[in-house]
């Protein structure tokens, strides 16, 4: 495992193996190409307006903080707890796996290392995984 392996999550190191804020920019911009193409994608983008660019911004700048960098979410659109945000979707284990394997297609077109998108991954199944449950309780 190498050194910057190690420090992904710490700090800002996440935020900077990303590219910073115009990586992540780039990121976003091929996780909703890629949404809008696969699919196994169709429900996930349906829960979307036709114009992604505010959720394309809302992405990246989410990414941002979440990563160690610059809150700008916070600072553009107010703080978010993404399971409650995402808590009136319609979100099963087949959309959950639609959302991650848009990030996987969207990861595998950055230049990245390897590690760092096996990281990040493994560290957005938390997330998608908590706003399943949320919007599975709240559909009871």
């Amino acid at each position: 495992m190498s050194e910057m392996n190690l420090a992904y999550g710490n700090g800002d190191t996440s935020y900077q193996a990303a590219g910073g804020f115009e990586g992540l920019q780039k990121l976003a911009a091929a996780f909703y190409c890629a949404m809008d193409v696969l699919p196994e994608a169709r429900k996930i983008r349906a829960m979307h307006s036709s114009d992604l660019a505010e959720s394309t911004d809302k992405l990246a700048r989410f990414l941002s903080g979440w990563l160690g960098g610059p809150k700008l979410y916070r600072e553009t659109y107010g703080s978010i707890a993404i399971p409650r945000a995402h808590a009136h979707l319609d979100i099963d284990e087949a959309a959950r796996d639609a959302w991650l394997k848009c990030m996987e297609v969207a990861l595998s077109k950055q230049p990245y290392q390897q590690s760092f998108k096996d990281y990040m991954l493994r560290e957005l199944y938390t997330p998608a995984e908590r706003s399943r449950i949320a919007a599975q309780k709240s559909q009871r």
